[in-house]
Order: C-alpha cells, then sequence, then structure tokens
C-alpha cells in the first residue's frame, strides 16, 4: 500500500471520527502522533528499552523480531532498518497486526460496536465469541486486548482465550495514532511462524531479536506461553544454539530472558548483562499484583563490529 493510499485511508478515519464517534479519543485528530505499541501486553518491552537500545548494534541492515507480541522494539528500531520482518506464533495477534497494516478504515469501523459493549457480563460474552471473519476476529482481539486482566493474552492448551476480566473499560484509539501504526507497517513483512524458521530468513549483517516467553519460575507456575503452543526449556536451549550458529553467519542478535543459571550456562558463548526491572504479572487469576523486582538479562551476540 503506498504512501498516498494510506493518507487518504487517514482522511477517511478522520471523517469517521468526526461524525460517528462520541469519545474523547477522536478529538484532536488533526495532530499527527508517532507510531508506537498500540497493544497492551503482559512482558511487553516497552518500559526496557532504555536497558534493552544501547546493545543493539550501531549499524546493520534488515530487522528481525520473531516473537512480536506488541512489538516495542519494532516501532523503536524500524527507521534504522532497511527492512523489517515480523512474526508470532500466536495466529490472533498476527491477524491483527496484518489488519492494522493493510485495512485500518475497516478496522476502525469493526471496532465501533464494542464501546456497546461494556462491563464484566460483556466481556465474558465476547470471551466466548469465536467469529470467523478476519476483521471480526481482528477487532475482538483488540477488545479483549484492552480489557482483559493486565493486558494478559493466554491460552490454555486447546487454543481457547481464558484470560478474566481486567475490570477495564474499552476506549478504542485514538485516529491519527491508528494511521500512524498503519503507515509504520507499510512495506513491512509480517508472518505466522515461530523463531526457528524467522531466523532461516536472517542474512550477514541483519540484526535479530528474540524475546520468547518466560519459563515458569518454580514447577507449580504454569504460564510460558502466549498460546496454546507452550515455549519449553528446551526450545530455549534450541534457541542458544541457534544462536551460536547466528553469529557464524554474521547475524546480529539479542536475547531478553529472566537471569537464572540456565540462561547463563547455555549463552554462556555469548555476553550476558544483567539488570533489575519491576513486574506484577503472574499466572493467576488475582485481581492486583504487587510488583517485585525483577532479575533480568539482555543476551547479545553475533559478528565483531
Amino acid at each position: 500500500m503506498s504512501e498516498a493510499v494510506i493518507q487518504v485511508e487517514r482522511l477517511l478515519l478522520r471523517s469517521a471520527a468526526q461524525e460517528s464517534l462520541p469519545f474523547e479519543e477522536a478529538t484532536g485528530v488533526d495532530q499527527a502522533q508517532p507510531a508506537k505499541p498500540f497493544l497492551r501486553w503482559a512482558g511487553g518491552k516497552s518500559r526496557l528499552l532504555g536497558a534493552l537500545l544501547p546493545h543493539v548494534p550501531s549499524k546493520f541492515r534488515n530487522y528481525h523480531e520473531p516473537f512480536l507480541g506488541s512489538g516495542a522494539m519494532f516501532f523503536a528500531l524500524r527507521n534504522r532498518a532497511q527492512a523489517c520482518f515480523l512474526a508470532d506464533l500466536n495466529t490472533e495477534l498476527v491477524n491483527l497486526w496484518r489488519v492494522v497494516q493493510q485495512e485500518p478504515k475497516a478496522f476502525w469501523d469493526h471496532i465501533q460496536p464494542y464501546f456497546k459493549r461494556q462491563g464484566e457480563d460483556a466481556y465474558y460474552v465476547v470471551r466466548d465469541e469465536s467469529p470467523d471473519h478476519h476483521l471480526e476476529r481482528a477487532a475482538r482481539f483488540f477488545y479483549l486486548n484492552q480489557t482483559a486482566w493486565n493486558g494478559l493474552w493466554r491460552e490454555n492448551q486447546r487454543g481457547v482465550f481464558n484470560v478474566p476480566w481486567g475490570a477495564r473499560d474499552f476506549r478504542g484509539v485514538d485516529v491519527d495514532f491508528l494511521s500512524a501504526v498503519s503507515l509504520a507497517l507499510q512495506d513491512v513483512t509480517i508472518r505466522e511462524t515461530d523463531f526457528r524458521d524467522a531466523a532461516k530468513n536472517t542474512e550477514r549483517g541483519d540484526f535479530i531479536y528474540f524475546d520468547p516467553p518466560y519459563l515458569p519460575i518454580s514447577d507449580t507456575s504454569k504460564f510460558a506461553g502466549y498460546n496454546g503452543k507452550r515455549f519449553r526449556k528446551n526450545d530455549l536451549e534450541e534457541l542458544a544454539d541457534l544462536c551460536k550458529h547466528l553469529t557464524k553467519r554474521g547475524v546480529h542478535w539479542m536475547v531478553s530472558n529472566r537471569d537464572n543459571e540456565h540462561i547463563r550456562e547455555i549463552f554462556s558463548h555469548a555476553t550476558v548483562v544483567p539488570f533489575t526491572t519491576r513486574r506484577s504479572v503472574a499466572a493467576q487469576s488475582k485481581r492486583h499484583v504487587q510488583p517485585k523486582d525483577s532479575p533480568e538479562v539482555v543476551v547479545v551476540g553475533g559478528p565483531k563490529s
């Protein structure tokens, strides 16, 4: 989609906002907004960019992000890359990103009915629905993302979303902001695939950022993935081995994860930088969780500059 077409889409969105939107997000639509994450996402890296960005290579060709989530790193680095390749295994997440990229006006239209579906009862009705059309699926995903507990997207082994209501109203998205995000996604490749396949697309001089689901701290913790496809210990070990091969191929790479002995052991071939952050997400359905210090690492590897 060309920039000219996007500008037309933007004008259509503004018109829709001025004619039919009775909420504050529709005001000030003449002000351009920067593109940044449009999703709430447990484990998202928006607040950690200050700790991560200093370890990004000063120069790289293409950017790859196979654990997409809310795409905080993508939005921070997109203007530095020749091309961007985004991926995730979450079918509904990938569908939403593609819809925002390709059909922002239609997406806007499809989220309007959700302003009438506020409150706990409405949330569980929407959660139990299973629309087939890609635009309806994208609108439902966005509604649940905005109103679920702590912005968590979690599926059981059958692939059914099971996060409780987060005691939040659905407030939609600003018109110009949606347009800016869609424009930022033009010429970006978005795929539904895993990190192994995504890494095959890298070339010498590229940079790939891995942000896999963190493994459970204990045996009683069950959350290790954002969809029915669990990320397990052997997957993490395979990722570490893959990173060795990326270094040999001349590809810059970075991994985010929880700091522990296992991580330091399997990534002993790379530079491990520890830091501490504050997290409040747990796998239980508690509505209020006290933030706690979380020891984390950024692991960096690739060709020597």
